[in-house]
C-alpha cells in the first residue's frame, strides 16, 4: 500500500468509525452468530498475492460486524463499561502510527514523561494522596498480579523471585467471597497457590466484613500460616460492593499486611468530591487500581495502578541484561521495572486526548449523570410490583429481578434466566446476570459513554414486558 493508498482508505475508515458512531443503536446489541459461524465464512487457506483493502474492508463489513457485540451501543447494559470516545479513537490511531515501543525512557521519552504527567493529574482529579507514585498497565488483572508479586517479595524479604518460595511459608491472601476472580488467578501465577487464597464473608450489602477478616487472620497465625496480602474492592464486579477500606486498613497495618484495593471500575467515580467516601482510610493502603478504559472513555487498554513505595515495587521487577543499560538509569522512569512485560504500548497518548478534550468538569458530569440514571432505574424497580432490588446502588449498576408473589427462589431463579436470555435475543438491549446468596441477579449498568435517560426508561419498559409476557400463564411473548 503506497502513500495514496494509505491515505484514501485512511479516510475512508475515518468515515467508517464516524457513521458506526452514530448508527450503532441500529445494529443488534448482541452478536446473533453462532459458534463457528465466523470461523467458516473465512477461507481455510491464506492469499498467496496481495489482495486490494477494498475486499478486506467488504469482508470486515460482511463478516466481522455481524459477529462484534456493540460495547459502545448505548443499550449495552452487561457486564461492566468498555467505554470509548471520539478523541480516545483518534489518540490511538495515532499511537498505531507511531509503533513506539516505550519499555524505557529512552526508547521514547515523550512517552515515559507524558505517562509520569498522566498519572499525576489522575491523582490531583481523584483525590489520591500525592506520595503515590503511578503506572499505567494493560489490565487490572495485570496491576493486581503486580501488586500481589510485590507483596510476596516483601514478606520474603525480596528473596523467593531469586530462591523461590520453597522456604517462604505459607503465604496467604484475603479477599471477600465477591472479590473479582483475577486475584485467585493471580494467586496461582504468583506462586502463592489458590489454597492459600482465604475467602471473607461478607454482610447485608456485599461488602467484606472486617471482623471475619481478623477472625480469619489470627486462625491463620494460629495455624502457622503468614498473612501476606489483602485485596479490598471499590466496586465490585457482581453488585458494586464498596469494602470499608479504613476498618480493613487497620486490620492490615496491626498485622503488616500489603492492603491492595481493586477499584478498576468505581474508582473513575473518584473523579466526583461525593464519592470520595469510597477512600476513607486510604492511609493505610499500599497500592490501588482503577481503569480508564472503564468508565473514563478512553478505550481498552488503559489501566491505571498506584503504588505507595514505588521502589518496593521496582525491586520486584527490574533485571537488567546489557542491551537495556542507558544512561539515564536512576534519572528518569523506565517502566519496563514497573510491572511484568518489558514491551509497552503508549497508552497515555489517548488519556491525555480525553482528559483535554473533556475537561475535569465534563467528565465529572458524565459520570454523575450515569450514578443519577442508576438510582433513578432502582426507585423505578423498587416501586413496580413483582420487582425487587437485590443490592444497593452506590454506582453505576443495578442488581434485582422478578419475582411475582408466590413465587419461590428456585422458580424465580428459572424465570429470572429465561428474561435475560429472551431480552438479548431481542437485540434491542444486552443485560448479564450474576448470583448473590442462591439468587439469579440480572444486572443493568448504567455507564455506556452515550447512555442517556431516554435509553434507560426504554429499556425499563422492555423488561417490564418481558418479564410480563414471561410469566403469564401461556408463556407467550409478543414483543415488537
Amino acid at each position: 500500500m503506497d502513500s495514496n493508498e494509505f491515505r484514501r482508505y485512511g479516510h475512508e475508515i475515518v468515515e467508517w468509525i464516524a457513521r458506526y458512531f452514530e448508527n450503532v443503536e441500529q445494529y443488534p446489541v448482541k452478536s446473533r452468530v453462532k459458534p463457528g459461524e465466523v470461523k467458516n465464512a473465512l477461507p481455510d487457506m491464506p492469499p498467496s498475492g496481495s489482495e486490494p483493502f477494498d475486499r478486506f474492508m467488504h469482508d470486515f463489513d460482511e463478516i466481522i460486524i455481524p459477529g462484534i457485540t456493540h460495547w459502545q451501543s448505548p443499550n449495552f447494559f452487561a457486564y461492566f463499561p468498555a467505554n470509548s470516545s471520539p478523541p480516545s479513537v483518534l489518540a490511538e490511531m495515532l499511537t498505531a502510527a507511531l509503533g513506539a515501543q516505550c519499555m524505557l525512557w529512552e526508547t521514547s521519552p515523550a512517552a515515559a514523561e507524558l505517562e509520569e504527567k498522566m498519572m499525576e493529574w489522575l491523582k490531583v482529579m481523584t483525590g489520591i494522596p500525592p506520595e503515590f507514585e503511578g503506572v499505567i498497565q494493560d489490565s487490572a488483572s495485570s496491576a493486581t498480579l503486580a501488586a500481589l508479586i510485590t507483596a510476596r517479595e516483601k514478606a520474603t524479604g525480596f528473596r523467593s523471585n531469586r530462591e523461590g518460595l520453597s522456604d517462604a511459608g505459607k503465604l496467604r491472601i484475603y479477599v471477600s467471597t465477591q472479590t473479582h476472580s483475577s486475584v485467585e488467578k493471580g494467586a496461582g501465577v504468583a506462586g502463592f497457590g489458590r489454597d492459600n487464597l482465604v475467602k471473607v464473608t461478607v454482610g447485608n450489602d456485599f461488602s467484606m466484613d472486617p471482623v471475619a477478616l481478623e477472625r480469619a487472620i489470627e486462625k491463620d497465625l494460629a495455624g502457622g500460616y503468614i498473612p501476606c496480602c489483602a485485596v479490598a474492592t471499590l466496586g465490585t464486579t457482581g453488585t458494586t460492593a464498596v469494602d470499608p477500606l479504613r476498618a480493613i486498613g487497620e486490620i492490615c497495618r496491626k498485622h503488616g499486611i500489603w492492603l491492595h484495593v481493586d477499584a478498576a471500575l468505581g474508582g473513575t467515580a473518584l473523579l466526583l468530591p461525593e464519592m470520595r467516601w469510597m477512600t476513607d482510610g486510604i492511609e493505610y493502603v499500599d497500592s490501588l487500581v482503577f481503569n480508564p478504559h472503564k468508565w473514563m472513555f478512553t478505550n481498552f487498554d488503559c489501566s491505571a495502578y498506584f503504588v505507595r513505595d514505588a521502589a518496593s515495587l521496582i525491586r520486584s521487577f527490574e533485571i537488567l541484561p546489557e542491551y537495556l543499560k542507558t544512561r539515564t538509569r536512576g534519572e528518569v522512569n523506565d517502566y519496563r521495572d514497573w510491572g511484568i512485560p518489558l514491551g509497552r504500548r503508549f497508552r497515555a497518548l489517548k488519556l491525555w486526548a480525553v482528559i483535554r478534550s473533556y475537561g475535569v468538569e465534563q467528565l465529572q458530569s458524565m459520570i454523575r449523570e450515569h450514578i443519577r440514571l442508576a438510582k433513578m432505574l432502582a426507585g423505578l424497580i423498587s416501586t413496580e410490583k413483582g420487582f425487587e432490588l437485590l443490592a444497593p446502588v452506590p454506582l453505576n449498576t443495578v442488581c434485582f429481578r422478578y419475582r411475582p408473589a408466590g413465587m419461590n427462589d428456585e422458580e424465580a431463579n428459572h424465570l429470572n434466566e429465561k428474561i435475560n436470555h429472551a431480552l438479548n435475543d431481542t437485540g434491542k438491549i444486552y443485560l448479564t446476570h450474576t448470583k448473590a446468596d442462591g439468587k439469579y441477579v440480572l444486572r443493568m449498568v448504567t455507564a455506556q459513554t452515550n447512555l442517556t435517560e431516554t435509553h434507560v426508561l426504554k429499556a425499563w419498559e422492555l423488561i417490564r414486558e418481558m418479564a410480563s409476557a414471561l410469566s403469564s400463564q401461556d408463556g407467550a411473548v409478543n414483543i415488537d
